[in-house]
């Protein structure tokens, strides 16, 4: 299973209102393994920045003068999430900007992010998980135990990778727990902070079954049959 968890930063708050993105961050997990590829761009929007969200994110009109726009960047963006499944956080916001890119562009047949990828909302999975509570990224990793003392302002980029180790967390990922069960300061068991693999180290050893033990499994798998009828391990 591929995933591209992603983030954009944006002028302002409503495309319909003019407003476009400035900056893109997607992060690639396989089969729940961040594979180290990511695609991160800023992006000179044509127009100014709003004051407020200056304010948030930190990028500035004069820090994009020199960007390319997204024409230019389009199709290494389609080709780096196409097929995949989109973790968003708050996907709505997000899809609405691309979607409004992608309709801008002449000559792209498919112009809806849902159509190219499938899209899985943390936020609404959060709200799932911990109804009644706050659910930005910065409350879910306080009760996760991440750390993003970095995260001065937002990036997409940097909000990506936190938003990778939020996804795993709360969906049982490749994390250690504290199994000393200290309360954390938002109810329920304090998770250790996430401690990432290097994506160089050696990989780990499989061991194979042997050719003998292949075919005890499959008689002890025969008596099963037997007794039980149908046997589901082969099925």
């Amino acid at each position: 299973m591929r995933q591209i968890i992603l983030d954009t930063e944006t002028t302002g708050l409503d495309p319909k209102q003019g407003h476009r993105i400035i900056e893109i961050g997607c992060v690639e997990m396989i089969n729940r393994r961040l594979t180290g590829n990511t695609f991160h761009v800023y992006i000179n929007p044509q127009r100014l920045v709003e004051q407020e969200a200056i304010g948030v994110h930190g990028i500035t009109n004069e820090y994009l003068a020199d960007k390319p726009v997204f024409s230019t960047i389009a199709k290494e963006f389609i080709d780096f999430i196409y097929g995949a499944q989109l973790v968003i956080h708050n996907a709505p916001f997000d899809i609405g900007f691309m979607d409004h890119e992608f309709n801008r562009l002449s000559g792209l047949a498919v112009k809806e992010s849902a159509k190219m990828c499938t899209v899985l909302d943390t936020l609404d999975l959060a709200r799932q998980i911990h109804p009644g509570q706050k659910n930005n990224l910065d409350a879910l990793c306080r009760r996760y135990g991440i750390d993003n003392s970095h995260r001065e302002k937002h990036g997409a980029l940097l909000d990506a990778e936190i938003l990778a180790d939020v996804y795993l967390m709360m969906t049982g990922g490749q994390t250690d727990l504290n199994l000393s069960g200290k309360a954390s300061s938002e109810g329920g068991v304090q998770i250790e902070a996430i401690r990432r693999l290097s994506t160089d180290r050696k990989p780990l050893k499989v061991v194979m079954a042997t050719a003998d033990e292949l075919e005890q499994h499959e008689s002890r798998l025969d008596i099963v049959a037997e007794k039980g009828g149908a046997c589901i391990w082969r099925e």
